[in-house]
């Protein structure tokens, strides 16, 4: 398919919905789009030249998308916007095509060789230190990630000479099978989304048939190998154990992860990674596999892995000081709860650790309740705020209160965001980590103020 002239993004705030405008943009094509909230990524987007509107009445889209012809007009769409929106109905009776989101993705993934990061949780660390590695080693890429890289402060990396694609392969709503992916890495496949999938096993299924679209193989953690039996060309990733791509000796020193990688025919030994969490070295084995295929060389990929500085609130240090340390995580399923959780243990020995945790979604909670009581038990302390519903409508029974019943621990509270600050301010707080994927990060600048900061906030681990 040829660039389209004028290209409409309904949703053009959501991360990957910015990441296509940006790219499209960068092609010459006019770009423009809705979303119902201000935000600091649309404030760049509008920077760009990419102008937004706030309200769906069809006559604030502007004139020259109007007046264009419809076969000139692409509309791209994501999931959650409801067929009864104005916008949406505006352009289907003016005739233009439609696309979702994983769509117009999959028609990228076409172009060349492609490097697909899936997974319930990891893949947007994986597929934005896939991006680094190449870019740090030399190899031209064009990036579509799911956060914002710290290293190059965007969420899609582009370049006129790219030899590959790195994306992030997003299993909601099966948009991962609309995908042209040559090499994959399948991090996780921990039961998520059964509002769409009903059953882990349908899940299971739609990674099956992800994983038969791979035309150069497949990475998979050694947790999720079983289930991929009978596809060709898997290869597992682990630490330690036999797994043909591994890390070894993974230790900490001086704060930082040191670890020995075993893959594709190289041993590196006493490897540092710029980032925290033993769960990242796991991630840094997966990227650092594909980096080498793709002819990044060891000494280049040993400076990548040292330089990243990870993505935005995943294991984020938002504020340190005498008084205690702030860390932002994006964390919203029970495994991702216990991976920071368990890595700020190690990170911070015998220091008391209270969690922040706003819930995503009802059927999510409702879903994987047990999972959640286990990992938040993890804490000294919880704070647990209201549900965010994102695109769903309450179900009656399932809250906040109703989750904090399942969590075995004593120290444990519910709180709605406006109380949250009262309930903080003058207490001794040491570790407090702000987690969820919902608009908790909106109350970390007030946490951090809580915390305050003795200079940088980058941790010393970084």
């Amino acid at each position: 398919m040829s660039t389209p002239r004028f290209l409409y993004f309904i949703g053009i705030g959501g991360i990957g919905m910015s990441g296509l405008a940006r790219y499209y943009r960068r092609r010459g094509s006019n770009v423009a789009g809705y979303d119902r909230t201000p935000s600091e990524l649309i404030g760049q987007l509008r920077m760009e030249g990419i102008e937004t509107q706030f309200d769906e009445n069809p006559a604030l889209i502007p004139a020259d998308f109007r007046e264009a012809p419809a076969a000139d007009v692409l509309v791209v769409r994501t999931p959650a916007v409801p067929v009864s929106s104005p916008l949406l109905t505006y352009w289907q009776q003016r005739g233009a095509r439609i696309l979702k989101r994983s769509e117009v993705l999959g028609m990228i993934t076409r172009d060349r060789r492609t490097m697909a990061v899936a997974g319930t949780h990891g893949k947007t660390t994986v597929s934005t230190l896939l991006a680094h590695l190449l870019t740090d080693g030399g190899i031209p890429c064009n990036a579509f990630l799911g956060g914002i890289s710290a290293n190059y402060g965007t969420n899609v990396l582009l370049n006129d000479k790219a030899a590959i694609n790195v994306v992030e392969a997003d299993e909601y709503d099966r948009s991962f099978l609309r995908l042209s992916p040559t090499e994959s890495i399948i991090t996780a496949m921990d039961p998520d989304h059964l509002d769409i999938y009903g059953t882990p096993e349908a899940m299971f299924a739609a990674y099956r048939e992800f994983a038969g679209l791979c035309s150069g193989g497949i990475l998979a953690h050694a947790r999720v190998g079983s289930h991929l039996d009978g596809i060709a060309g898997v290869t597992t990733y682990a630490l330690s154990g036999d797994a043909p791509v591994r890390g070894e000796n993974v230790r900490v020193v001086d704060g930082a992860y040191r670890f020995d990688l075993v893959a594709e025919g190289h041993t590196l030994r006493d490897l540092s990674l710029g980032m925290p969490g033993r769960h990242n070295v796991e991630n840094a084995v997966a990227a650092s596999a594909l980096a080498l295929r793709a002819g990044v060389s060891p000494e280049r990929l040993r400076k990548g892995l040292a330089s990243f500085r990870g993505v935005s609130r995943r294991f984020e240090v938002r504020a340190r000081s005498a008084h205690g340390v702030l860390i932002d995580d994006y964390a919203h399923h029970p495994a991702e709860l216990e991976a920071c959780i368990r890595s700020a243990r190690e990170l911070y020995p015998g220091r008391r650790i209270t969690g922040i945790f706003q819930p995503h979604l009802f059927t999510r909670t409702r879903d994987l309740a047990e999972g959640f009581g286990a990992a938040l038990a993890l804490l000294d302390e919880l704070i647990l705020l209201e549900i965010y519903p994102a695109r769903e409508e309450p179900i009656p029974g399932i809250t906040s209160a109703w989750l904090l019943e399942r969590v075995p621990m004593m120290n444990k509270v519910v709180c709605t965001k406006e109380a949250l600050p009262a309930l903080l301010r003058g207490r001794k707080l040491d570790i407090l980590l702000a987690l969820g994927a919902g608009d908790i990060d909106r109350l970390v600048p007030a946490l951090a103020a809580l915390i305050g900061s003795d200079g940088d906030p980058t941790p010393e681990h970084a």
